[in-house]
């Protein structure tokens, strides 16, 4: 999926691609893009397609197109001091240019179920916090990573203002992932392969709208132990924040 937009030589060219042909719409976007170089999150010998607009997938290591991760970051409706949960986390490039936006009082939280990919993923931030001049510039609200089925996550896990999924949802998981949502939240993900944006507007009263047809590969369906039973994934603890 991708080939929306030209070619950049370069982040910068990349974004202005992706401006011009309106897929980054917003300020607080764009300088979130502006603000992690795509090429970063890719092994050295790849380098030289980062910034085409185009998907990519090495192992378990996989990259989005960058038309879909502006969608996505446009849909999301992003503010400072929301709660993020990123299922699939990947390599955590999402999750890095979310944390800009969210700022110290937000929640960046990732499920992502290869652990080599979560390593691959740690490493990058790590690269980004100590060499990148953008992560002097933001307020950042680090993500946190942990591995595991994402359609296994315990039950007595806090809601979330924003979610984010990153591989196709079997309509039989909707209703799973609707309900990590807190009322007023938004949920992005692909459902019944279109790009789909969810706002849950009442306890059980929900918004719809699709936003674009997408390929994506389909949720891993969860694998049970020896004794039937799966392997709960436990969050990071959400403190709930007063807002003044």
């Amino acid at each position: 999926m991708g080939g929306a937009v030209s070619a950049g030589e370069d982040n910068d060219e990349l974004i202005d691609n992706l401006k011009e042909a309106q897929y980054i719409r917003t300020d607080l976007v764009e300088q979130a893009f502006r603000a992690i170089d795509r090429a970063d999150y890719y092994l050295e010998e790849f380098k030289e397609n980062a910034y085409k607009d185009l998907a990519w997938k090495h192992g378990n290591i996989h990259l989005s197109a960058p038309c879909i991760y502006s969608e996505v970051m446009e849909a999301l409706d992003l503010q400072p001091g929301l709660s993020f949960l990123n299922l699939g986390s990947g390599t955590g490039y999402l999750s890095s240019m979310v944390g800009l936006i969210l700022g110290p009082f937000g929640v960046n939280h990732g499920v992502e179920l290869h652990s080599d990919v979560i390593e691959y993923a740690k490493q990058k931030l790590d690269f980004f916090i100590r060499t990148s001049d953008s992560f002097d510039k933001f307020d950042f609200c680090e993500p946190s990573f942990v591995t595991g089925n994402c359609l296994e996550i315990s039950p007595d896990c806090c809601q979330y203002d924003r979610v984010y999924c990153g591989a196709g949802v079997q309509k039989e998981h909707e209703e799973y992932m609707k309900n990590l949502l807190k009322v007023g939240g938004i949920l992005v993900m692909p459902l019944e392969e279109k790009l789909t944006k969810i706002t849950r507007t009442g306890p059980s009263a929900w918004e719809t709208k699709k936003i674009l047809a997408v390929s994506f590969a389909p949720l891993v369906q969860p694998c049970h132990s020896e004794s039937g039973k799966s392997r709960l994934v436990q969050l990071p603890m959400l403190w709930e924040k007063l807002r003044i």
